[in-house]
């Protein structure tokens, strides 16, 4: 087995880094590590990041557009003929209604969560077999650990996220490259500031890149946080089937949005009469 290069060696691309965990993590990867490319959609908001680093390049790169992350691991290939490190940490969560189940929600959380992450994986692979030993980490979430009410959408996605990353684990062996899954539990992020219902153990962002770059040192197999929430979420996941369903369907709105759902049809009926 071939010794993986130390983090100060590393040339490491990642994704989703115009906010949030993604800033925080150029914050905390780029003092520690030999070249660091960051993406997103937005230029604009990479630019920033970049000025405060010297070893940090900026790429342009849409994870649901598979031409602009090959042209993004071109740039890195002729950079450096080589990438050791992917930290796939885009993504986007939305929560679904059911009482105005919306098919579109589901298709655009898949295709940002779910093919977003197998997009930069195809591309990023070459280059990641030509390291010393190359490196796949992949940000899931917490929730996968346990089947919550409205992450119909989120939740599978991120499900999903975990077993491909698992499956690429076996398959990826063999080719001396590692692979991690990253589950976090709240943090703070404009994702999360949005969010309309309580958020227990929630951390900063900055917090949440410390624990990912600790576990990306030690190649960690699953690296979650904060300890005591995932702890309590897999406990749970793990009761009889019985005892978990009453447990999530306390924490159900189904109440709330039938009401509002009311509420919107009363408006409905009074403006069209």
């Amino acid at each position: 087995m071939t010794q993986a290069p130390p983090l100060r060696q590393q040339v490491i691309w990642l994704t989703g880094a115009s906010s949030g965990i993604g800033e925080a993590l150029t914050d905390e990867l780029a003092p520690r590590c030999k070249a660091l490319f960051i993406s997103a959609r937005s230029e604009e908001k990479l630019r920033p990041l970049a000025a405060k680093h010297s070893n940090v390049t900026v790429i342009t790169a849409d994870i649901t557009d598979e031409s602009s992350l090959h042209e993004a691991a071109s740039t890195i290939e002729k950079a450096h003929g080589h990438l050791d490190t992917l930290i796939a940490n885009a993504g986007t969560c939305e929560y679904v209604d059911v009482t105005d189940f919306d098919t579109q929600l589901f298709r655009r959380v898949f295709e940002t969560n779910v093919m977003g992450l197998v997009n930069t994986t195809a591309a990023a692979l070459p280059l990641l077999q030509k390291s010393q030993r190359g490196y796949l980490v992949g940000v899931g979430s917490s929730v996968s650990m346990l089947a919550m009410p409205r992450a119909q959408a989120y939740g599978a996605s991120k499900a999903a996220v975990a077993h491909f990353l698992e499956s690429m684990k076996a398959d990826l062996q063999a080719m001396d490259i590692d692979v991690s899954l990253v589950s976090p539990g709240f943090v703070k992020t404009p994702l999360t500031d949005v969010n309309d219902f309580p958020m227990p153990m929630r951390i900063s962002a900055e917090q949440a890149a410390e624990e990912i770059v600790k576990g990306v040192e030690k190649r960690q197999w699953h690296i979650h946080f904060p300890k005591g929430f995932t702890r309590i979420l897999w406990f749970i996941g793990q009761l009889p089937a019985f005892l978990r369903h009453r447990i999530t369907a306390q924490m159900s709105r189904t109440d709330e949005m039938l009401q509002q759902q009311e509420k919107r049809q009363m408006k409905q009926q009074e403006s069209d009469s």
